[in-house]
């Protein structure tokens, strides 16, 4: 088998990744219709106390859980295909890599908390707020790893001075659009409602469209960088 055959396996985990945050996404109950952050200790209690709540937050945090795994092989690509770019240095490689660690660990955590909550739902109201403060505020402020990795990626494209580049400028383009996109999500410990608290325009719809939107964009020109190399290796060995 060749190696291009091998990265594209993993590429079509990323199907996949992507049916398992719509599943997550649609099954918790605070996504749906985002919890405020102004809500008091006894009306998150509630949220979580409720029966027809909380089966759904537990499951929906088991499946949440493996969308953060199912991320590493898409970084992973990513990170193979800087090492192809026209660079001297590897140090864009080592720094996707870093922050490829960094990204599905927030969510990771996230989920923890969240799943903490629901564990034990009699527990004080306060505890319960505790926990839900944990989950949103990790889950929406902590953009900096995904932040980083988008600028990353976008120097490492500008600066690929290959005749036939690895991605397009257009890619580099599109990745520090993303960036611009998700610094809103890191203020919102600082408001309570408005666009920039975790259930707002911008922390939370633009934050999650962008980032699904930069997976699938991500999938596709993985997807046609990988099928241009299997070809080359089809050619070269004919």
């Amino acid at each position: 088998m060749k190696r291009a055959d091998g990265e594209l396996i993993l590429l079509w985990t990323l199907p996949a990744v992507g049916l398992i945050w719509l599943a997550a996404f649609l099954l918790f109950p605070g996504f749906v219709q985002p919890m405020s952050p102004a809500l008091s200790a006894e009306e998150v209690a509630a949220f979580y106390r409720d029966p027809e709540n909380l089966p759904r937050i537990r499951y929906s945090m088991i499946v949440f859980n493996w969308f953060a795994v199912g991320l590493v092989p898409i970084l992973a690509l990513i990170v193979l295909q800087i090492r192809r770019m026209a660079h001297r240095t590897p140090i864009f490689s080592y720094a996707i890599l870093a922050c490829a660690a960094g990204g599905p660990t927030i969510f990771l955590m996230a989920n923890l908390f969240w799943l903490t909550a629901a564990f034990r739902p009699e527990r004080d109201p306060q505890q319960t707020l505790m926990f839900n403060d944990l989950a949103w505020v990790t889950f929406s402020s902590q953009v900096g790893f995904l932040i980083a990795q988008s600028v990353i990626l976008a120097l490492a494209i500008y600066l690929d001075r290959q005749e036939r580049p690895v991605f397009r400028p257009w890619v580099a383009h599109f990745n520090l659009v993303v960036a611009v996109l998700l610094i809103p999500a890191a203020f919102v410990g600082l408001a309570m409602e408005g666009p920039i608290a975790w259930d707002g325009l911008l922390s939370f719809w633009v934050r999650n469209v962008a980032i699904g939107l930069w997976i699938v964009v991500m999938g596709v020109v993985l997807g046609q960088a990988i099928n241009r190399q299997r070809a080359d290796e089809e050619s070269t060995s004919a």
